[in-house]
């Protein structure tokens, strides 16, 4: 269904009072009409500046003295017969008893009234007592065909105004579209405003120019992050296992995998050394399936504002799946959910998270492939260990001899470097105990040490680099020996 028709369809099921929680305002009302107007209500609509007006028209005079959010909801409530009604961003001013005390007072009026109130709000701060009377209803993100008609009427409108050469073909609209997928109205017209605005055409040029801004608006919104993935797994040292894993179900998210009686891959949990190349799995993952990577950060979710936290999970999951089909990584997802297990350290909010991700692992439909790390085994919820939240559980160990030349060799060529001219054998018997990351960074301190003393690197400064810098095996040898014991005949080894 369409939002309108879901929208319709709660207030036919006399659903009192309705909850909007976004951005999109002007959506919204627009849903808000379109449902008053086949429905024939009398709409009106309060603001902290426009007062009560009518609703229908965007224009229309305001009731005087009905600016203040307690005079205008005592408006509405000396209306006796059943009337519509929406408030803008009423929720921010509910902290005042008597205002609290008005709104309720009108919910139960139009209860009784057979009357409708809508509430659009741009922050879910709503008292308890209003969250446990309204209904939530959760505005989707365009689709292709709806991406589509924004396009076409952004660039007509810009048209009207200062003429523009469009030069485009129909597959280069449909990727143009397909690039904004997952991004709201607003920012989608917003971007193609941008592109179409530097040069006064529309053409296929524009592809990139959509995408680079894209990633710019989901960096900006702080949900989720597009990742630059290598475009070769050989550029990824060992992870054996994993790679036959992966190449085994590259195409198991196709209709002719569901045809052959095949279940979506839903995503695996990478545990393991610290350094030892986890964000390479997901990498991997995203590689071998050519898939786009969005990372989230589920700390950044985290809001002071009651129930917000959890709108942002759902908004940054719907997200994922709008721009499906994509590889999701949660990286050290222990992190943001340590608290789940107990409610006494942040008021159960981490349950709640907690709770919400995995009843969205369970349930989506969408081919999102989740990839979630974890460095710290007790801290993660017992929950998600739990056989069928993932796929499988990989343990990313240390790198072994064979698997660290082949390290060594991959950053050396990264700086223009011959591998043939090193001693890898060396290099690989003095690293071990090393992770993939503290090999990297003893070939980059060599090179900044042969780089002062007008050298050029060698396999001996390389050895200094690594004598002078002992490896977490080192320094936190009973850590790592205890997470290995733990991981022996639970986890599938990744190399």
């Amino acid at each position: 269904m369409t939002d309108a028709e879901r929208l319709e369809q709660l207030i036919q099921a006399r659903h009192t009072a309705v909850s909007i929680v976004t951005n999109e305002e002007d959506y919204a009302l627009k849903l808000v009409r379109e449902v008053s107007l086949k429905r024939g209500s009398e709409l009106w609509l309060w603001s902290i500046i426009g007062g009560v007006r009518d609703g229908m028209m965007a224009d229309s005079p305001p009731i005087p003295d009905t600016e203040h959010p307690a005079a205008g909801l005592w408006y509405l409530l000396s209306k006796s017969q059943p009337i519509a009604a929406v408030t803008l961003d009423l929720a921010g001013h509910l902290k005042d008893e008597k205002i609290l005390r008005l709104l309720r007072d009108l919910i139960r009026r139009f209860r009784e009234t057979g009357g409708h109130l809508v509430m659009i709000d741009h922050r879910e701060e709503m008292p308890a007592v209003v969250r446990a009377e309204a209904t939530r209803f959760e505005i989707s993100l365009p689709d292709e065909a709806e991406l589509e008609s924004i396009v076409r009427d952004t660039v007509r409108r810009i048209s009207r105004s200062s003429r523009i050469e469009v030069e485009i073909t129909r597959r280069g609209l449909k990727t143009v579209v397909r690039n904004l997928r997952g991004l709201t109205r607003r920012q989608a017209e917003q971007i193609i405003i941008d592109v179409v605005s530097e040069d006064r055409r529309f053409d296929e040029n524009d592809i990139n120019h959509v995408l680079a801004r894209k990633r710019q608006a989901l960096h900006e919104g702080g949900l989720l992050e597009y990742i630059e993935a290598p475009v070769d797994l050989e550029e990824i040292g060992g992870l054996r296992r994993l790679k036959s894993w992966l190449q085994m179900r590259q195409n198991a998210m196709s209709d002719e995998a569901g045809s052959f009686g095949l279940g979506m891959p839903r995503g695996v949990l990478m545990l393991g050394v610290q350094g030892a190349g986890k964000s390479l799995c997901a990498k991997a993952i995203a590689t071998a399936w050519q898939r786009p990577l969005l990372r989230m950060d589920p700390c950044a979710l985290y809001d002071r504002y009651v129930g917000e936290s959890e709108r942002r999970l759902r908004e940054a999951l719907h997200q994922a799946e709008s721009m499906a089909p994509i590889i999701l990584w949660i990286d050290e997802i222990e992190k943001a959910f340590a608290s789940a297990a107990s409610r006494s350290t942040d008021g159960g909010l981490s349950q709640r998270m907690f709770g919400t991700l995995l009843t969205w692992m369970q349930e989506h439909q969408a081919p999102v492939f989740l990839v979630a790390t974890a460095n710290d085994i007790e801290a993660l919820p017992p929950e998600l260990l739990r056989k069928g939240r993932f796929d499988e559980i990989f343990f990313v160990d240390l790198p072994g001899k064979e698997t660290r030349e082949h390290i060594f060799a991959i950053h050396l060529q990264k700086r223009r470097r011959d591998p043939a001219s090193f001693d890898l054998d060396c290099l690989a018997k003095a690293s071990d105990g090393y992770s993939g990351a503290e090999i990297e960074q003893a070939v980059i301190s060599a090179l900044h040490e042969a780089f002062a003393s007008r050298r050029e690197l060698n396999t001996k400064l390389i050895l200094d680099a690594l004598r002078a810098s002992p490896p977490l095996s080192v320094t936190m040898a009973e850590r790592i020996a205890g997470l290995r014991t733990w991981a022996e005949g639970r986890c599938v080894p990744a190399d």
